[in-house]
């Protein structure tokens, strides 16, 4: 049986872009990556940026995986709404998203983690571009994040929705030069269907020269299903019911 993500790119130093679609979204990978970190890593810091993600449901899920993170003093959850409301509606738009830099550096320099044992959740970023800011805004601010976590060797994963797979769109193009590698997660060609949800590749970002990650092009991409205890992988075809 397949799995992913591999432990390497868990715990990989840079910026993960994550992709996914309104017919394949990416919560589970989200939820995965989370999950992992914490279990391997006994160390480890995670900080969690949700734009519209519950706590209630992030909670629910790592239940699923043996995780409390009620009492896990090494989860940090941020609300980022509410980050936003707590500031005028007229600042500049650049200011209020300053704000969420300094939030972030903050966090992680109060945790006991130690150098290289960070993980930072940004989900999403789509819904902030939602919300009004700027591409550019949006694009700085994603830049200083990865560059704030070079600094501090800690893994960046940024989740970005893609309404238009055949327009991706600005933001897209800017976050693919900013990763080291990138997970797209989409929907069958044929569909969904019960016993394939969908299927993810992974490709390299052109910031990364000597890929350290075996990549994962679209012609071999790794299927999955989902299920109530999470996400069964497996290569195209093998599936049980699949042609």
């Amino acid at each position: 049986m397949q799995s992913f993500p591999p432990p390497d790119l868990v715990s990989y130093v840079g910026l993960i872009l994550v992709t996914d679609e309104l017919q394949a979204p990416a919560d589970f990978l989200i939820h995965r990556f989370l999950h992992l970190r914490l279990k391997d890593s006994k160390q480890s810091q995670c900080l969690f940026i949700s734009v519209s993600e519950d706590m209630e449901r992030i909670k629910a899920v790592a239940s699923k995986s043996n995780l409390n993170l009620s009492q896990n003093g090494r989860f940090k959850f941020i609300d980022l709404n509410a980050h936003l409301e707590e500031q005028p509606d007229n600042s500049l738009q650049d200011s209020r998203l300053r704000r969420v830099f300094d939030v972030v550096t903050s966090e992680l320099y109060n945790a006991q983690g130690g150098e290289g044992n960070f993980l930072v959740i940004l989900d999403d970023i789509a819904s902030l571009e939602w919300l009004g800011f700027s591409v550019l805004d949006l694009s700085r601010l994603c830049r200083a994040l990865k560059a704030f976590c070079l600094k501090e060797r800690a893994t960046l994963v940024i989740r970005h929705h893609i309404i238009s797979p055949s327009e991706p769109g600005i933001l897209f193009q800017h976050l693919l030069q900013l990763c080291s590698y990138h997970v797209e997660v989409r929907p069958l060609s044929s569909g969904r269907s019960g016993a394939v949800s969908g299927e993810l590749c992974l490709h390299t970002g052109p910031v990364e020269s000597e890929p350290s990650q075996q990549l994962i092009a679209r012609p071999t991409a790794l299927q999955y299903r989902l299920t109530d205890g999470g996400a069964i992988f497996f290569n195209k075809g093998t599936s049980e019911g699949v042609l």
